[in-house]
């Protein structure tokens, strides 16, 4: 998939390099460089001691690190679409966002792993056992949805409740809890989005505009509408098979983002639809696979690790290709492993390479199983 998504890159970013005044294999060389970087760091999980990230006073240095980061981002961060998300470095921009997702596994799993025993019993014992990780973790949420990075903040939120349903709380008070959840979201729709909708506010603001266009994406074509109506056009054009590798019309500046948010419109114009749903069904195994290795682990902690990196996987595909097709509203989410994104495909592969020394764990016990 990373191989794929190096060529799809250049592919869809040739054309932004000679438009910017740069060179057409900018992007080219900076995903290859991501990849690279990306093994080793595959390589250095899956050999290191997972123990390690149980430490409880090393995790509670990193969140406070992570707090200040994205309150300090509110005043400084750069901002790319709307969002003040990003730290420049000069070479690279790096989205602290992203790496919180794999924070969070960590940290909730290992909370849940320590506090399992309190957990057991009436909903008031799972509470006075959670809600520190709890309250710990909305703040990190909140601070993310106030960049606005409303989908990093989607996200880390579906991780965090998934990991809660599998951390022993029953499963009618987990959807009591996303009821109420949905429900307040609608009520935020209702009463304060919608009046919001006729107002300044709602003219100057990114985010807002995203969610009009999704309403109605052809009454916004010439405006915030262009994205989604362009990626209509280039999965419409690219048909079963689609028009060839680098033969798109629309990544030549009528799609913005052709390759981040919307790279699957540029491959499913030029590869087709079948070549894009055999992407997604590659992803959709390693997921399998995930779950499956955390199923597996009689390590709570393992386990939730597992849980976690698969509804990452899981929610991130769904809003990208969600927002490619108009089922969601546009978020600024990667696919994994084939947009462009030094944060994300570095994030993806400290995510992989945990899963895979977890794996190799199982392994080795079988084996020392099969001697005795």
């Amino acid at each position: 998939m990373c191989a794929v998504g190096i060529i799809m890159v250049y592919s869809a970013s040739a054309n932004i390099g000679d438009q910017n005044g740069g060179s057409p294999l900018s992007y080219l060389i900076k995903q290859s460089l991501f990849v690279i970087v990306s093994l080793v760091i595959v390589a250095a999980m899956t050999a290191a001691n997972l123990n390690k990230l149980k430490n409880k006073n090393v995790l509670s240095i990193i969140e406070i690190v992570f707090w200040v980061t994205f309150v300090g981002l509110l005043f400084f961060g750069s901002k790319i679409n709307g969002a003040a998300g990003w730290i420049n470095l000069g070479f690279i921009n790096i989205q602290p966002a992203e790496f919180f997702k794999f924070f969070l596994i960590i940290r909730v799993a290992n909370s849940v792993d320590k506090l399992q025993d309190q957990m057991i019993g009436s909903a008031s014992d799972w509470w006075i056992a959670m809600r520190g990780t709890i309250i710990r973790v909305m703040i990190s949420i909140m601070l993310i949805l106030l960049q606005p990075d409303s989908g990093g903040a989607a996200i880390n939120f579906m991780i965090f409740f998934i990991l809660m349903i599998t951390s022993g709380i029953s499963f009618k008070r987990a959807m009591t809890v996303l009821g109420g959840f949905v429900a307040a979201v609608a009520g935020v729709v209702a009463f304060i989005l919608i009046p919001l909708s006729h107002t300044s506010f709602a003219a100057n603001s990114y985010q807002f505009q995203r969610i009009i266009a999704f309403t109605d994406p052809f009454g916004h074509a010439q405006g915030t509408g262009q994205q989604l109506v362009n990626s209509y056009y280039a999965i419409s054009n690219g048909g079963l098979f689609g028009v060839g590798l680098g033969n798109s019309i629309q990544k030549t500046g009528y799609l913005p983002e052709p390759n981040t948010d919307f790279i699957m419109s540029v491959l499913t114009e030029e590869l087709g639809v079948i070549t894009a749903l055999v992407i997604i069904g590659l992803l959709t195994l390693i997921v399998a696979r995930t779950i499956l290795i955390g199923i597996r682990s009689t390590d709570t902690f393992h386990s939730l690790i597992c849980y976690g990196v698969a509804t990452y996987f899981t929610i991130q595909t769904l809003f990208n290709i969600g927002g490619v097709v108009g089922l969601l509203p546009i978020t600024g989410v990667t696919f994994p492993f084939i947009s462009y994104g030094g944060s994300s495909i570095l994030t993806l592969s400290l995510c992989i390479g945990v899963v895979l020394n977890i794996s190799g764990r199982q392994k080795e016990e079988r084996l020392q199983a099969d001697r005795k």
